[in-house]
């Protein structure tokens, strides 16, 4: 009878494990916002409002998507915007071609506080970090190789260089537990894991904990859940992946009906999904018959949660 009983106990365990869902499924993301964007790019969730802030890079237009109404709005930038996060004291902060701004969301209004860039550089993805200062960094209009770099710029509105000879700079997140910061240059195919000081901002002992093969494409904007995995857009893929950091394994994918998939966030009262931005631009022309949605705002449900963003702590009286 003891023997029947263990038997039946394992029975049960193995047929649940068999049911349940497992790490390295793949699921396909379905449209949610026809964007028709040119370069989607730098989804941020609001946690606060309930609204997804994304950008059009080309067109030059920080876009606003709320899931309850259903409706995307957007504000002219006047130059290309790389990048958004929301202001603590509120409002956002745009990354332009012409330097950081804050952007009064009730008119769009522009205020100029730093651009640290060179002739021929714009801002490219950014974030903000755990004590909410923000990181972004740039590339060459030419996509001309390491003349970039990554910046942070903290409470009080001071910009400091923190790497150079970068190319295409991309995304950026910081581990659960503030100790590590994670960081993509993209034609590199990798992301780079540094040391972080919390306290100082300062970043340390670069190692490669991913390599991205080239057949999935390259590595472009990321994101972290609350098991400290990374989701990473594929650039020329078509899928979002998931990633631990300390295997460099590929867990989980998500494929996406978009060439040039650039980058996530989760979202959602619950944080348990993600909303991923993609590009209509650098495809073929059979490549454009083939993703006619290119452009488009996508969502899936993976299975895991995200966690809220940071958002920038300078600008009080904004």
């Amino acid at each position: 009878m003891r023997n029947t009983t263990i038997w039946s106990l394992c029975l049960f365990i193995m047929l649940n494990l068999a049911c349940a869902p497992q790490p390295n499924d793949t699921m396909e993301a379905e449209l949610l916002f026809e964007g028709k964007a040119l370069l989607g790019e730098g989804p941020i969730w609001n946690h606060e409002t309930q609204q997804l802030y994304w950008v059009d890079i080309e067109k030059r237009q920080l876009h606003i998507y709320n899931p309850a109404t259903e409706e995307d709005t957007y504000f002219e930038t006047g130059e290309r915007v790389g990048t958004v996060v929301p202001i603590e004291s509120g409002g956002a902060l745009v990354a332009l071609e012409n330097g950081i701004h804050a952007m009064d969301l009730q008119g769009g209004k522009l205020t100029l506080i730093a651009n640290p860039l060179e002739e021929g550089i714009r801002f490219n993805d950014g974030k903000c970090d755990p004590l909410g200062r923000f990181w972004v960094g740039s590339m060459h209009l030419s996509a001309e190789k390491e003349a970039a770099a990554l910046y942070m710029m903290d409470e009080n509105q001071e910009v400091q260089q923190m790497l150079d000879n970068i190319t295409i700079s991309n995304g950026i997140i910081w581990s659960l537990d503030s100790k590590t910061m994670y960081y993509i240059d993209t034609p590199t195919r990798q992301v780079k894991a540094y040391d972080y000081d919390v306290a100082s901002g300062n970043i340390s002992s670069p190692r490669v904990v991913i390599n991205i093969p080239q057949e999935r494409g390259a590595p472009d904007g990321m994101t972290i859940d609350e098991e400290g995995m990374l989701w990473i857009g594929h650039w020329g893929g078509g899928i979002v992946g998931r990633y631990d950091p300390k295997s460099g394994e590929m867990i989980q994918k998500i494929e996406v009906p978009a060439l040039n998939v650039t980058a996530c966030a989760f979202g959602g009262e619950k944080l348990d999904k993600l909303y991923i931005t993609t590009a209509s631009i650098g495809m073929n022309d059979e490549q454009k018959q083939e993703y006619p949605l290119a452009g488009g705002l996508f969502i899936a449900e993976p299975g895991v949660r995200g966690v809220p963003a940071d958002f920038y702590k300078g600008l009080k009286n904004n």
